[in-house]
């Protein structure tokens, strides 16, 4: 769109950048910021509009948008074209990720460049690092507490190892995710530092008041992240004789995007990675960018605002590189970060799938799928251009973050059903056979979250100790379950390192004073390369669970019905323990492939009422796809294994 107010300011703005920035060749730069500069100058304009430095702060913007462009490699830059070209790239089936941290899988970044072979075996094709920017070794936060935003840290290698690795992954066709913390720096960054000094600019960096008045009236109606380990949302710093706003903890100081040297500065940090040869950024704690009195100060819409900025401005000089969106919130406003009232993606491309991972953990502790069907019918729409990373173990924990109506209509109280969760993966409820812990504990709610390996959590530790086989045998399938409805769902499935090969909880965190009062950690444990090489003995549970998985994986990648066009179709069963959907190939509507998956212990009974419209079992049997088995009908229904994912094809 031609608009002149904003076109007329791009003019003055060019004729202002440093000289040196005109004896560049910058022709697919200057289309890009003519395409987005309207959006970018609205969008500028909604957020520092009224501020009198606001000419001379998109002057600066323009600027650092064109640097960075310039820096940018020539392969980087033909990769841009070509995904400008394939917009559509990474709603491809052919795209299955993994998240591990770097020190804990293979020491540093060259071992990483080491061990892609053990990622590839399995059929990884998109790497996601865990946080390696420079952190103190006090209060890291497992790396979400940076020091310095433009520094690998030490530990994990150099800056042009992570090039080397990012050039690696090319090569082999494989993505590099990395993480950009965007709300929140440690409280030894150089921003930080200075405002303790007394510098009243980077003091305007932070959200700072020299006494509790601001602070008191903004907890008014903000809740505590961790009540339990780091209360409140203030922390009086005694260096700079100030409060200053914490959200998660003491050491984390919250950026104020009121500032928009705050936002400059950052998509200044976040174009520096995507130069350095990142294919995606997963952007952290997104919903807590803006804060506003009277409000939860999550969710805001100046949030958005800002994550639409940062999107049109990587648009302009990195438009090949997409977004993670990190937002643990509401089923009702995850989708909000693909962005409002649009038809394709303007924020984010990509979004955790939280809802689908917490629905299934309650699928796994009920044994049946009534919440699981009906969480899913009602999980919101997704733009196109956009699609979900689907997941079942994370680094961090797991929260039950499914909508109470849900709740209710699947015939349980809220409240109670959250306290029998939690009893259940905490293996207090009779029964159970889970080994996870509580997180985050809160006793004025009676709210907490779960944390423990995907393999504990399932039982495997317990059948293991038991040394039962049918309990081995039980846990094993609820492993591959749980992986082959992430894996069939619709967008990216995404493995956490060590659930391939059954890694149970770990305690060796409990040794580190500086990790043992956060145990989520029980999940973040040293990858065993012994019992990795199990995977390749025939008859071993590591073996069991990763050729397995191998399989699925490899189906997947030969399955166009599974790449991520809206075309998932949710049947209604006459089952409650059975989720079923159809997914078909939009171009060949012959391609489709049913899933049906069994949540009980017990064989289902699958009526085939529901399925014949669709076209469905018209003759009489289907074809398992890993498997290679025949399902046939008998008296108008199939029969589906207990604690299975069955992908059936005509």
């Amino acid at each position: 769109m031609y608009e002149q107010a904003s076109h007329a300011m791009l003019n003055e703005i060019l004729m202002e950048l440093k000289p040196e920035i005109g004896n560049y060749r910058l022709r697919h730069f200057y289309t890009r910021l003519g395409a987005n500069f309207y959006a970018i100058h609205s969008l500028f304009h909604l957020l520092y509009g009224e501020r009198p430095d606001f000419k001379a702060q998109m002057v600066s913007l323009v600027e650092t948008l064109a640097v960075r462009y310039m820096e940018r490699s020539p392969p980087l830059r033909k990769s841009d074209l070509a995904r400008e070209r394939d917009y559509n790239w990474f709603l491809s089936q052919k795209w299955v990720g993994m998240a591990l941290y770097c020190d804990r899988f293979a020491d540093d970044l060259k071992g990483l460049r080491s061990r892609l072979p053990y990622l590839q075996d399995l059929g990884i094709n998109m790497v996601h690092i865990m946080p390696i920017l420079d952190c103190p070794p006090a209060h890291a936060d497992g790396g979400y507490a940076v020091s310095d935003f433009f520094k690998v840290d030490a530990r994990y290698g150099s800056t042009e190892e992570l090039e080397a690795l990012a050039a690696t992954l090319k090569k082999r066709d494989m993505l590099l995710v990395l993480d950009v913390v965007v709300n929140h720096t440690s409280d030894e960054h150089e921003w930080a530092q200075r405002a303790r000094r007394g510098e009243k600019k980077f003091q305007d960096y932070y959200y700072v008041f020299d006494d509790r008045e601001m602070p008191d009236t903004f907890e008014e109606t903000m809740p505590e992240v961790f009540p339990a380990t780091a209360p409140g949302n203030f922390t009086w710093d005694e260096a700079m004789g100030k409060w200053v706003m914490t959200v998660f903890n003491n050491y984390q100081w919250d950026l104020n995007y009121r500032n928009p040297a705050v936002l400059i500065e950052m998509i200044d940090i976040i174009l520096f990675w995507a130069n350095k040869g990142a294919d995606v950024l997963r952007l952290d704690a997104v919903a807590f960018l803006w804060k506003k009195i009277g409000s939860t100060c999550q969710n805001e819409r100046e949030a958005h605002l800002l994550l639409q900025l940062m999107k049109d401005c990587c648009q302009v000089t990195a438009p090949g590189v997409l977004f993670i969106a990190e937002a643990i919130v509401a089923p009702s406003e995850v989708a909000k970060y693909f962005g409002e009232d649009a038809i394709n993606a303007k924020e984010c491309e990509i979004a955790y799938n939280a809802t689908l991972m917490s629905l299934l953990w309650d699928g796994v502790a009920t044994k049946n799928a009534m919440l699981l069907n009906l969480g899913i019918k009602h999980l919101p729409n997704k733009l196109e251009r956009a699609t979900w990373l689907n997941y079942v173990r994370c680094h961090d924990d797991i929260g039950l973050g499914f909508d109470d109506n849900d709740v209710r209509l699947s015939g349980y109280d809220p409240v109670q059903h959250r306290s029998f969760l939690i009893d259940y993966f905490t293996g207090r409820y009779p029964g159970s056979v889970a080994r996870g812990v509580p997180f985050g504990a809160n006793p004025k709610t009676g709210d907490a979250r779960i944390s423990g390996s995907l393999a504990s959590l399932a039982g495997l530790e317990t059948a293991l100790e038991d040394q039962d086989p049918a309990a081995i045998d039980a846990a094993i399938k609820t492993i591959v379950l749980l992986h082959g409805v992430i894996l069939s769902f619709g967008g990216i499935p995404l493995f956490y390192y060590g659930d391939a090969i059954g890694t149970l909880n770990s305690l060796e965190y409990l040794a580190d004073p500086f990790r043992a009062n956060d145990n989520r950690w029980l999940n973040r444990s040293n990858f065993d390369w012994d019992k990795a090489a199990l995977r390749h003995q025939s008859g071993t549970l590591e073996q069991r669970i990763f050729s397995t998985l191998k399989k699925m994986i490899a189906m997947r990648k030969e399955l166009s019905a599974f790449a991520d066009f809206d075309n998932r179709q949710l049947l209604h069963v006459d089952n409650p323990n059975l989720l079923v959907f159809l997914r078909t190939d939009l171009h060949n509507a012959r391609n489709r492939v049913l899933v049906v998956s069994n949540f009980n212990t017990e064989v289902q009974r699958l009526p085939l009422g529901a399925l014949r419209p669709v076209g469905l079992f018209h003759q009489e049997a289907m074809r398992e796809l890993c498997t290679g088995e025949r399902i046939m009908v008998e008296n108008d229904a199939v029969t589906v294994p207990p604690l299975s994912c069955c992908w059936l094809v005509d």
